[in-house]
Order: C-alpha cells, then sequence, then structure tokens
C-alpha cells in the first residue's frame, strides 16, 4: 500500500485505517457516489449532453441556445424534449442525452399512469406526485446534502475549535463566561429555534446554513477545550512561553495540532447529524425552498403517498446508505487517531 510521503505517525494512522475494512471501503463507495453525484447534470437533465445540427456541435448542458439556433421560431431556450424541436434537430443531425433524461424539477407529461407513477424502464424509480423522476431527485438531493453537510460541518467546526482553543489555553473569567453561554445556547430547543427563524424568511441554502451555524458550532468546544486544558501546562509549551513565544504562536504550533487529531476523528459524525437535521427540516417544510432536490421533501411524500411505496423506499434507503457510510467512516478514522490502537 503505498503512504506517498507521510510522516512515520500519518503512515501508521493510514495503515490503521486501511486495516479497518469496513470503513475504508465505504471511503470508496461514498467518495464515488459523491463525485457522480457532483457532475449530476452530466447524469441526469432534460437537456442533451451534445447535439450535431447541421455539422455543428452544441453543449446545451453546459451553454444556452435560443429555438432559432436550430431552426425555430422563438428566441427563448430551445426546449429539447418538444417534439417540434427534437424533430428540427433529427432532420439535420442527432442528440446525445444522458443516462437519464430528466432534471429535478422536469415534469413529465407522458407518464402511463396519473402521478405518482411505479418505477419503470423510463423512470427506474418511479415518480413523486408532482410528475417528477425520483432518481433525478435523489441524485440531486444526495449532493446538496453532502454538499450542504460538509459546509456546516467545516464553517461549526472553525468556530468550534477556536472557542474551545480560547477557552482552554487562557481559562479564567473567559472560560467561566464561555461556559455559561454554551450552557445558555446548549439548553435551548434548536429545532424548534430553527423551525421559528426558518417561518421568518424564505430560507435558501446560505440562509439555512447560517440559520443552523448559530447552534452547531459548540458541539466541538468542550473536547478542543479539555486537549488544552491538559496540554497547557505540559513541559514544551513551558518551555516555549520561557522562550518568549507569542501566545498565538503556542496554540497555533504546539497545542492545536494535537487537539485536532480528537477533532478530526468526531467530524464524520458531525457531518451526519448536519444531513439528519436537513433532512428533518425539509420534512417538516422548514428547510430549503419548495421545489429543491431535497430528500426530506421524498420523505414527505412517502408519508403522504403510502400507496406509493418505493418514495419512501427510495428516501430511506438513500439515508440509510448515506448515513452508514459516514458512521463506518467515522469509525475508522477514530481507529485510526487512536494511540491505542496496534498494527499487526
Amino acid at each position: 500500500m503505498t503512504t506517498f510521503n507521510m510522516s512515520p505517525i500519518n503512515q501508521r494512522r493510514w495503515q490503521l485505517f486501511v486495516k479497518n475494512k469496513r470503513g475504508y471501503y465505504s471511503l470508496w463507495f461514498f467518495c464515488i457516489i459523491f463525485i457522480v453525484t457532483l457532475f449530476a447534470e452530466f447524469v441526469a437533465n432534460d437537456k442533451p449532453l451534445l447535439v450535431n445540427y447541421d455539422n455543428q456541435l452544441f453543449f446545451p448542458v453546459l451553454l444556452v441556445y435560443p429555438e432559432t439556433e436550430f431552426g425555430g421560431e422563438f428566441e427563448t431556450e430551445a426546449d429539447y424534449r418538444d417534439e417540434f424541436v427534437a424533430e428540427l434537430i433529427n432532420n439535420k443531425g442527432w442528440m446525445l442525452w444522458p443516462p437519464i433524461p430528466y432534471s429535478y424539477d422536469t415534469i413529465i407529461y407522458n407518464l402511463p399512469v396519473p402521478a405518482p407513477a411505479p418505477p419503470s424502464a423510463d423512470n427506474w424509480l418511479g415518480s413523486d406526485d408532482q410528475a417528477r423522476d425520483v432518481l433525478a431527485r435523489v441524485i440531486y438531493g444526495f449532493r446538496i446534502s453532502v454538499l450542504f453537510a460538509l459546509a456546516l460541518t467545516i464553517s461549526s467546526s472553525i468556530i468550534g475549535v477556536a472557542v474551545g482553543a480560547i477557552q482552554g489555553y487562557y481559562g479564567g473569567k473567559i472560560d467561566l463566561i464561555g461556559q455559561r453561554l454554551i450552557e445558555v445556547f446548549s439548553g435551548l430547543p434548536v429545532l424548534y429555534l430553527l423551525i421559528i427563524l426558518s417561518s421568518f424568511v424564505t430560507p435558501n441554502f446560505w440562509w439555512l446554513l447560517g440559520i443552523m451555524l448559530l447552534f452547531s458550532w459548540m458541539q466541538l468546544v468542550d473536547l478542543v477545550r479539555a486537549e488544552f486544558f491538559r496540554a497547557r501546562n505540559f513541559e514544551y509549551v513551558r518551555a516555549a512561553r520561557a522562550l518568549g513565544l507569542k501566545n498565538s504562536g503556542i496554540i497555533f504550533r504546539h497545542i492545536l495540532p494535537n487537539a485536532m487529531v480528537a477533532t478530526i476523528t468526531f467530524m464524520p459524525f458531525i457531518l451526519t447529524a448536519a444531513i439528519t437535521t436537513l433532512t428533518s427540516l425539509d420534512f417538516l417544510g422548514f428547510g430549503l425552498p419548495v421545489g429543491s432536490p431535497s430528500l426530506g421533501e421524498l420523505v414527505a411524500q412517502g408519508k403522504n403517498n403510502l400507496g406509493a411505496p418505493w418514495l419512501g423506499l427510495s428516501a430511506f434507503i438513500t439515508l440509510s446508505l448515506m448515513l452508514t457510510l459516514l458512521v463506518f467512516i467515522g469509525e475508522a478514522a477514530r481507529d485510526a487517531f487512536d494511540p491505542r490502537k496496534q498494527i499487526s
């Protein structure tokens, strides 16, 4: 197994991570799925990937072309699913469609039965009650859920680590006041407050991220604070202080790297909590804007359409797979950074 130019301790951590086969393969599986969803527009879209018209190449998935470009009558963007536009193009060329010829918001007008329609060769996971392809919405929903959770996890970790580092290193009144404020914040009913705040405005991705960031940064404070409390009186820290190194240098150069070990092992579990909270808000109707590719909204559709079990099953399997993979990755990361673990 190649370990590139890692330090000996990082090589040992990587070997311990690889030793946990469940977490190692979960990481690969999750990365493959996530990379595929990052390019969701090339996998599921109601626009062709490539159009050859009159010996010219067009890329509708990347650029906007008016209908007149293909011999139509309107200056608006071409609707490639329209029979008239499709006939114009096919008469002088061809279209290359993605594997799933629907986007997350495409309305399917030619369903064989009233929506929600069951799975078929055209709609692999069926359609929802608004005649939209479920598989396309799952792909886009997976992407937005992971990106939202990653943004929230990174932002909250930066704030939590900074607050925990300041409290743990300086102690005294700073730590006392900080702990009292955290106790007040942690005692609040977070989900209800999120619902109330979300009801004031029409939430979007960034607004929702900011609201959830108000309450999610506290998860790492106690962990980092305890690490700084433990390490601030170590001999190497006292020596650095005696040599005149500034407090900021001691924090960032000597103590923070050790505190980050525990932080990194905890981050996958923060990620799962962020995905669960977003799904809960979407399920209750206080999450992403209406029409967004949301897994929580798909769960709500499954609840409201018990006669269409493919809706609930699709949401359940997607969320279960996503959260299970992240938990397995977190367990492997925890083993990798555990100094008590030995490589056999």
